[in-house]
């Protein structure tokens, strides 16, 4: 996870003031180290490795299987039909709690997290901080929420009401690319500001400043 600078943070806040006087909006940047923590994603892994233990059993050759059991019991033993499911959960136990624990690193965890999986987790928890710093807390229902999930490296943003009446999802495609891209290249900060100036942009155009315009929010990047 990249890490942000207190020269960036300056640079994104002026960014977010510079774009809030351009406009009627208000903007609010959030950045977090992650979105979920995936755990269910280690369990239903090892649990689907737990279920290939019984399905390969059911496939090997009865001559392995016993050729197996006489390196354990001895060529004349005949283990019996309970003993021998007890050993296969023993072995379905043991699967488990290997792959359990070896997903607990969390780069092969990530690395075997679907696609879809990562931005619905990102999706939902930006709408939960939407909801709690921006949702219905600026006169004109105009807020913004610019979401930054570095483990995952995916963004969001979520509008309030006035402009998400006004502003398709796909036009602030712009400032996704431009954050995204600067993420790549090791520039989460940068990227943050410039996909700010992108919002300001289109602010601009759907909600222009009025004379009266308070700033409501905060202009400071939030770090969670």
């Amino acid at each position: 996870m990249l890490p942000i600078s207190e020269a960036e943070r300056e640079r994104i806040a002026a960014a977010v003031a510079k774009a809030e006087r351009e406009s009627d909006g208000e903007i609010v940047t959030i950045v977090a180290p992650r979105s979920d923590a995936y755990h269910d994603v280690g369990l239903h892994f090892a649990v689907l490795a737990m279920l290939l233990v019984p399905t390969a059993a059911a496939l090997v050759p009865q001559s392995w299987i016993d050729w197996g059991t006489s390196l354990v019991f001895g060529w004349n033993a005949a283990p019996g039909f309970r003993l021998l499911m007890l050993l296969l959960l023993g072995k379905m136990i043991l699967v488990f709690l290997i792959v359990r624990y070896a997903l607990a690193w969390m780069p092969l965890r990530m690395a075997l997290t679907p696609k879809g999986t990562k931005h619905r987790r990102v999706r939902r928890r930006a709408v939960e901080l939407f909801q709690a710093t921006c949702a219905q807390r600026t006169a004109g229902r105009t807020g913004v929420l610019l979401y930054l999930s570095l483990l995952e490296r995916q963004a969001e943003i979520v509008a309030d009401e006035a402009i998400h009446s006004k502003v398709a999802a796909e036009v602030w495609g712009e400032a996704m690319a431009v954050l995204v891209g600067e993420m790549k290249a090791g520039r989460p900060g940068e990227g943050m500001a410039q996909a700010v100036g992108k919002i300001g942009e289109v602010l601009a155009k759907c909600l222009p400043p009025r004379a009266d315009n308070p700033n409501e929010l905060p202009d400071r990047l939030i770090e969670i």
